[in-house]
């Protein structure tokens, strides 16, 4: 039976959390309002990137339980399920006073493109590195129709530096590869999973260079590697439609994720079969030329480099060597495949990185 009621004795507060790719505001409907889709009053409030909040007036008169959704501004632009479907009615409960929910994805307008947006989820706030007793913030972006297509299985780009890459970025600026995939998507070129991974601070460098330097301490990339091979790679098989073979395993980054990227390609020719790499932070030790001499790959392997002519004067001499390195160390060579891109006035920034990622995945899994 409903319980009717004149006021709310608390205030009864609801938190909405949604991936962060699309600009549009967000309205709470229900049967306190007659399911009007759009009224500025139920406008909710940002709060963060992805976060919502919306206080309900102390002087409301409703009935409990409290039926509800959200929309984006009307009835086609509502929450849809992860499978694309209409979400069924929310309820509250008359005790319940702070609700949290999620939405997975929207309905869009349809005097509009379709959202060709990646469906995208936080794996977890604190996936547990073993290797190096530590934790990370890991998402995963989907294709927008990954959840229609139950039968499908997709290939896994594995990047570094999560906060730079999509939403709203960090402080250096963003690759904006949300937007790119989108683009792709309309190409329908984006049937990748992208695994993004935190990097950690001030132990950034330390954390992906797999080799010792001086002045920067000891390189912990080979364990950081071994976290993705061996712990990471692992969880991602179980829970996502994946491909888990090595010629649909990438692992991509820029800077010194860039190094870790191709000492990743160099050490685990097992595991990794797509390598994109930007930037890459050659300087840190010149081993990692020794280590091309000896690289033997039986298998196919595509390896993409990138590189600026205004990141530094040894920037994209130290690409061409290390492309030259792995050319003429002959062994296997026929089956990798190394495509070098240099933009004589690319930057050691985010945005450049961004303008290169779209032509390094269409490379890399498409051949293109």
């Amino acid at each position: 039976m409903l319980t009717e009621i004149d006021t709310l004795k608390e205030t009864l507060t609801i938190t909405l959390t949604t991936p962060n790719t699309d600009d549009r505001p967000i309205f709470i409907t229900g049967n306190f309002c007659k399911w009007l889709p759009d009224l500025p009053h139920y406008q909710m409030t940002k709060v963060g990137s992805g976060q919502y909040t919306f206080q309900f007036p102390t002087d409301l008169d409703f009935e409990f339980p409290l039926e509800y959704k959200y929309t984006r501004g009307g009835w086609d632009q509502v929450e849809l399920d992860r499978y694309g479907q209409p979400y069924g009615n929310r309820f509250i409960g008359e005790d319940e006073k702070d609700v949290s929910d999620y939405v997975i994805r929207w309905q869009t307008d349809k005097t509009k493109k379709p959202d060709l947006i990646p469906i995208i989820e936080v794996l977890s706030e604190t996936f547990e590195i073993p290797q190096l007793q530590r934790e990370r913030r890991v998402h995963v972006l989907l294709p927008h129709d990954y959840y229609e297509q139950p039968d499908r299985r997709y290939p896994v780009l594995y990047m570094t530096d999560a906060q730079n890459l999509f939403g709203e970025g960090s402080p250096y600026g963003n690759w904006e590869i949300d937007r790119k995939l989108a683009t792709l998507a309309g190409e329908d070129k984006a049937n990748v999973i992208i695994v993004a991974i935190d990097h950690g601070g001030d132990e950034r460098v330390q954390e992906f260079s797999p080799y010792d330097n001086p002045n920067l301490g000891k390189g912990l990339g080979n364990l950081f590697l071994k976290f993705v091979t061996e712990t990471l790679k692992k969880h991602i098989d179980n829970q996502y439609r994946t491909l888990p073979d090595r010629l649909n395993t990438g692992m991509g980054g820029s800077s010194v994720g860039g190094l870790l990227s191709m000492y990743a390609a160099l050490m685990y020719p097992n595991i990794f079969g797509r390598l994109m790499i930007f930037s890459p932070s050659l300087w840190i030790s010149r081993k990692i030329y020794f280590d091309a001499i000896h690289f033997f790959e039986p298998f196919e392997t595509r390896i993409y480099l990138y590189g600026g002519g205004k990141e530094g004067s040894e920037m994209i001499p130290n690409i061409q060597k290390l492309q030259e390195t792995l050319v003429n160390q002959g062994f296997g060579y026929s089956r990798v495949k190394i495509k070098t891109s240099l933009n004589q006035k690319g930057t050691h920034s985010e945005s450049c990185w961004g303008e290169e990622f779209p032509k390094a995945l269409k490379w890399l899994y498409s051949g293109e």
